[in-house]
């Protein structure tokens, strides 16, 4: 078994895009900038935005992040949206969901300009995804895929069955993998909550992506012998051992499914650094493709 390493493979991504932005600094040229915008005080969201402005400064690229009242209205948070939108300075722009109840996400999702879309959420960038054009990947799922291609995983004509059916994760990494290209062109199936046994579909896996989003359900038995296990859960769970009173988890049962699987991604350390890596590597992406 070999444990899937996202922090090394997270600071080796970090590391290549701090070569290309140094060089384009030695030509006079503009660099990439990444524009976030956090609305309210939500803790999490606070720490999820401070981390990824400070990786933008550890590459070199332009970073801001526009901190918001929480009782800003939605046609203001539009207003925001349409001046970065029209900035040549800033290539991406992010805002930090969830947004108070009185915005509606959605608008303001369809409101970022698509070629500066680097969470991947816009309709036209999933559509793009859907019917195999080049765009920008959903963060999640993109990392995913990168984690596959440096560990050297075949895909081709793989089972990758996926269990669990969110926008974030489950639907577009379905759709990365199902793409004929190289690390995708798999045979892929999608499973969730609404399964009598989900074991019957997880079992068959050749390549299993746990993302539903509860504490350690796959367990040995529902996991062939070999597979490969990407784990994408982040659960908090009860610990009175830990200093905290909690401790971190995935959706996979890592002790015991570790004893069967070929590769496995732990939690924490294994799919979540790669989304910030992702994130800045949209950046760079959408720099060269439009604002370059």
């Amino acid at each position: 078994m070999q444990i899937i390493d996202g922090k090394k493979i997270s600071a080796e991504i970090k590391n290549e895009l701090k070569v290309q932005i140094e060089e384009l600094k030695k030509q006079g040229k503009n660099v990439p900038g990444l524009a976030a915008i956090l609305v309210g005080d939500n803790p999490a969201s606070h720490i999820y935005v401070t981390s990824k402005s400070k990786s933008c400064q550890e590459i070199g690229m332009r970073s801001i992040v526009e901190t918001l009242s929480s009782d800003i209205s939605q046609n203001e948070l539009l207003d925001i949206i349409k001046r970065y939108n029209e900035d040549d300075n800033y290539h991406g722009i992010l805002v930090q969901l969830p947004l108070p109840k009185h915005i509606d996400e959605d608008k303001i999702i369809e409101a970022i300009a698509p070629e500066k879309d680097v969470d991947g959420f816009h309709p036209v960038s999933v559509g793009n995804l859907v019917i195999g054009k080049d765009t920008l990947v959903s963060c999640t799922p993109a990392g995913i895929q990168e984690l596959l291609k440096r560990y050297n995983i075949d895909t081709q004509g793989k089972h990758v069955v996926v269990v669990g059916r969110s926008n974030i994760v489950g639907k577009p990494i379905a759709n990365l993998l199902l793409q004929k290209n190289k690390f995708a062109n798999s045979v892929v199936t999608v499973c969730h909550s609404a399964a009598k046994d989900l074991s019957v579909f997880t079992r068959q896996a050749d390549i299993l992506i746990a993302a539903i989003g509860k504490a350690e359900m796959i367990k040995a038995d529902m996991v062939k012998e070999g597979a490969v296990v990407i784990d994408v859960g982040i659960n908090r769970v009860d610990d009175p051992s830990s200093s905290k009173g909690y401790r971190i988890v995935g959706d996979v049962a890592f002790e015991e499914v570790s004893n069967k699987c070929s590769f496995i991604t732990p939690v924490p350390g294994g799919v979540g650094p790669m989304t910030i890596a992702m994130l800045l590597s949209n950046t760079f992406k959408a720099y060269k493709l439009y604002g370059g």
